[in-house]
């Protein structure tokens, strides 16, 4: 069995943990398809309260899935992650 760094295996393990939630998933999905968004946007897709997609949105920024760039007001997120593009684009190959 070759080295393996038991940290890269922890750190795909929580990746996928935090990824592992139906609306997770679908934000992530969206901002790859999209680009960037806000939480108006997204609450408008997602027909959710603001509240709920905040907390899934601070979730993916502690995994270090997303990023979010102030704008006046508004925080536009988009994902600063490659792997996590990969991992979603290859879920979702048709």
């Amino acid at each position: 069995m070759d080295n393996y760094n038991i940290k890269d295996f922890n750190e795909r393990a929580e990746l996928l943990k935090v990824l592992a939630h139906p609306v997770r998933l679908c934000i992530v999905k969206g901002l790859i398809e999209k680009g960037e968004c806000n939480v108006t946007h997204m609450q408008n897709c997602l027909d959710m309260p603001q509240s709920t997609i905040s907390q899934h949105l601070q979730k993916l920024r502690t995994a270090g899935i997303i990023k979010g760039e102030r704008n006046g007001l508004e925080i536009n997120y988009s994902i600063c992650n490659d792997v996590t593009i990969k991992l979603i684009q290859s879920l979702f190959e048709e």
